[in-house]
């Protein structure tokens, strides 16, 4: 990769420029410079292209070539510009934290399809990440509360702060813990998008995700079922008599999934992606039946 040099005096120049960095390694590179000169300028993204006329100073083109180079290197363009857009909203990132995904967002669906809007559901997030579940979750649901958890401080931190900017912060607390050990109270609703990749896969996961992604937060033990168990084991202590819980899951482990869920008293359905792929397991208690869509849980 060439040096930095200014060549660029324009948005449009600028955008260009970035664009032909990037084509060799991405095959996004159109969007990903646009995001690039976005960030560097402080604008919306559509805004580049709405402003490709206006000039631009130097130290903006310096700053636009030093993180293409970083994309170029195979680092997300998510982690380049430190945000990611999830659910409409967009989320500060940190190197504790998930890159939130598209397919993350049929959590966030499934739990709307189950619960009304006008429910004050007591909402548990299991590895919380950046908080993209949660906050999603009570940015449509006006009158729930929720608490977030995780192993990690870093996260933490950039949970609250992501609550904080999308005005749910009254709402939300933020505690550490190792999934549900540690929390004492019942709760409607439990979302985790827990790691479930098994560990000898990591090593043949996309640049992006292997060298970028906190492996805590992808490493789901030797069969990528870890995680899924210990949040199976405190299910039932956790949800309150009719509560449900949706939990992601990778993309051959629904059967499994199901098993280990009746093992311990749970009725599992499926959730499918974009992709039509099982995507989020849907539990609520053996004895307890089906909610429709829009009811109220808790």
């Amino acid at each position: 990769m060439r040096e930095a040099a200014v060549t660029a005096t324009t948005v449009a120049a600028l955008r260009r420029e970035i664009a032909g960095m990037l084509a060799a390694t991405s095959p996004t590179a159109a969007l990903d410079a646009r995001l690039v000169v976005a960030h560097v300028l402080g604008w919306a993204p559509n805004d580049v292209l709405l402003r490709d006329s206006d000039r631009i100073n130097d130290a903006a083109v310096l700053t636009a070539e030093a993180l293409a180079r970083r994309r170029a290197g195979g680092e997300p363009v998510a982690r380049v510009v430190g945000e990611k857009e999830f659910y409409g909203l967009v989320f500060d990132l940190s190197p504790e934290t998930l890159v939130p995904r598209p397919d993350t967002e049929t959590v966030v669906d499934a739990v709307l399809a189950a619960v009304a809007a006008d429910t004050p559901a007591a909402i548990l997030d299991l590895g919380t990440g950046s908080g993209a579940i949660l906050v999603a979750l009570l940015t449509q649901l006006p009158r729930a509360t929720g608490v977030g958890v995780d192993v990690s401080p870093g996260a933490l931190a950039t949970a609250r702060r992501n609550a904080e900017k999308l005005g749910v912060a009254p709402r939300a607390v933020f505690v550490a813990g190792d999934w549900g050990r540690g929390i004492d109270r019942h709760f409607d609703v439990v979302v985790a998008n827990p790691p479930y990749v098994a560990s000898g896969s990591i090593a043949g996961l996309p640049v992006e995700v292997r060298d970028h992604d906190p492996h805590v937060a992808l490493d789901g033990g030797a069969d990528g079922l870890a995680a899924i168990r210990a949040i199976l084991a405190d299910l039932d202590r956790l949800l309150a008599a009719d509560g449900v819980a949706f939990v992601e899951i990778g993309f051959d482990q629904a059967p499994e999934v199901r098993r280990l869920a009746g093992e311990h008293g749970f009725a599992c359905a499926f959730q499918r992606d974009l992709g039509s792929i099982d995507r989020v397991a849907i539990l609520r208690r053996q004895s307890f039946p089906p909610s429709g869509p829009g009811k109220a849980v808790g």
